[in-house]
């Protein structure tokens, strides 16, 4: 079974549990239903049709579930998608809330992450006097508890990231690390398609003219909107604080290969001396007078000496030894 909870309230108080039938059902003033579900099958969500007349559209989104955050219109009710994110290691695992809003219902259906529907469902039940506000107060729970998901999982990225920042500075990053850096910064990348399309639908809530959502409602959306702009604020310092470490990083690479490549000159020049001098006294002539020189060998040791003593001195001031 696949209902996580199904009851009737009235004046935000628990009253009965609603059973799944296959004809309408009516609500008196003061009363509404609300019906979580995971992952529905097809007879459970032509059941809930029948009951409140959702459109056919709309049944067949929930179903399929893989829609991109939304707000759709049909008629005095609302369709709305929001994706639910979280951490698994540093991948970002997405689920999906699919909810139909009526002037006396709301029913969430839950793909890929329902484990807040019934800690949800009773911290509203403990506040009647916010509950009897009806299904437009839940929508806005829902929707700023998963908004709420966001932050602390972008600001353990955050700190992922930075981590990996100071280990740039002492040393080398080996393969994983670049791998793995890439790695969420493409997980950031999906992550901001997904912010774009939740901002505007809390925009549409906070902003248009909607049925099911009172006035008085939207100071709340107005908050979660500033939610969802606080998240995108984070993600593109995140982004940039990615670019930045792979930027740092080839900088560095390119830094130390360039003092080793400037120490390998060096030495190369220095041994160049006495290589050059002992190509010189190898060469097979009959007629070289330095030969016979009685102290021509200690007098070329100390030449190729000081020439090898002179450049060093000159290498190491100007840094590349």
């Amino acid at each position: 079974m696949t209902v996580l909870a199904s009851y009737l309230y009235r004046d935000g108080v628990r009253e009965r549990e609603i059973e799944l039938e296959l004809h309408p059902v009516g609500t008196a003033d003061g009363e509404f239903i609300w019906i979580g579900l995971s992952s529905p099958s097809e007879e459970e969500l032509d059941a809930l049709k029948l009951m409140f007349g959702l459109h056919p559209l709309a049944v067949e989104d929930a179903l399929i579930g893989r829609q991109v955050p939304k707000i759709d219109v049909y008629g005095e009710q609302l369709f709305v998608v929001v994706k639910t994110a979280h951490l698994e290691g540093d991948r970002i695992a997405y689920g999906e809330v699919c909810v139909f809003v009526g002037r006396n219902h709301l029913i969430s259906v839950h793909h890929g992450s329902s484990r807040f529907d019934r800690q949800f469902r009773e911290q509203l039940e403990r506040s009647p006097q916010l509950l009897a506000n009806g299904p437009d107060y839940v929508l806005h729970g829902i929707v700023d508890l998963v908004v709420d998901g966001y932050l602390p999982m972008v600001e353990t990225m955050e700190d992922r990231v930075l981590e990996l920042e100071k280990h740039i500075l002492a040393s080398f990053l080996d393969p994983e690390q670049i791998r793995r850096i890439f790695r969420m910064r493409r997980q950031v990348i999906k992550f901001q398609r997904v912010l774009g399309p939740m901002g505007e639908v809390v925009g549409k809530l906070t902003h248009l003219d909607l049925p099911c959502v009172d006035v008085k409602m939207r100071p709340f959306f107005g908050d979660v909107h500033d939610h969802v702009r606080r998240v995108e604020s984070v993600v593109g310092g995140l982004r940039e604080i990615m670019i930045s470490v792979i930027e740092a990083s080839s900088l560095l690479e390119q830094q130390r290969q360039g003092a080793i490549a400037r120490q390998l000159a060096s030495w190369a020049a220095i041994l160049a001396v006495p290589t050059a001098v002992a190509g010189i006294y190898g060469m097979n002539f009959s007629n070289m007078p330095e030969l016979k020189a009685e102290y021509g060998y200690q007098v070329v040791l100390a030449v190729i000496a000081a020439m090898c003593a002179v450049l060093y001195w000159r290498f190491r001031k100007s840094g590349w030894l």
